[in-house]
């Protein structure tokens, strides 16, 4: 991926779930400031010894705990808890309560869509719709599934299998031939999440997180 100069952002996200952990992982590498925020003990304590004080444990749809978290200074806020109106409710409070610039929220049903733009949440990631896209479409395995867009939507974060008929299968990763705005940020195996070097090894059931420029889709897709 072509390196860029991009302003350092305080970012917050909420739910430690898999996209919300990758998630937090990516914008570190990247180097912006990232608190990733869960209410769950359990997954908190999980994750406490990697992160440090990257977490917090604490349910955001609190105002005390915004107010500890220090959301009157972050730039982006993203839900990506497994719930739907909590995700709406910590966006609109970050919104109305701390006037953050930019909110996403992820949402699973598709009519809550409308909702969430209408109440503000300024980017909607709808899950149900890109898997029911992936069924229309009679796509196979190895389908790129887009996660996340980024600067505009010029760059995108997007989720594939490594399939038995994969070209990479059993590669490693310095061995690929990837397009140049392509970067493989982490690979999910069985329960383990892998942050790759060049040395790393793609199996087969691996799943891919890639970020990749949008008019290198088609090119990754063919690769992978």
């Amino acid at each position: 991926m072509t390196q860029q100069n991009t302003e350092r952002k305080f970012v917050i996200v909420v739910g430690a779930g898999k996209t919300g952990y990758n998630l937090t992982k990516l914008l570190m590498e990247e180097g912006h400031e990232v608190l990733l925020v869960e209410k769950s003990k359990a997954r908190y304590f999980e994750l406490n010894n990697e992160l440090g004080e990257s977490i917090f444990l604490g349910d955001a749809s609190e105002s005390e705990v915004l107010k500890n978290i220090g959301t009157n200074r972050a730039n982006v806020l993203v839900a990506v808890t497994g719930d739907d109106d909590t995700n709406l409710v910590i966006c609109q409070m970050a919104k109305i309560m701390y006037m953050i610039p930019r909110t996403i929220a992820r949402i699973s049903n598709p009519k809550n869509e409308d909702i969430f733009t209408a109440l503000g949440v300024d980017n909607i990631v709808n899950t149900t719709q890109i898997v029911n896209s992936l069924i229309e479409k009679e796509v196979d395995a190895g389908m790129l599934v887009p996660v996340m867009e980024l600067k505009g939507g010029k760059v995108e974060i997007v989720e594939t299998e490594i399939t038995s008929n994969s070209p990479v299968i059993n590669k490693q990763i310095k061995d690929i031939k990837l397009p140049d705005d392509c970067l493989i940020v982490s690979i999910m195996r069985g329960d383990d999440v892998i942050f790759p070097h060049g040395n790393t090894v793609l199996e087969k059931d691996d799943t891919v997180m890639v970020l990749v420029s949008k008019d290198k889709k088609a090119e990754l897709r063919k690769i992978l």
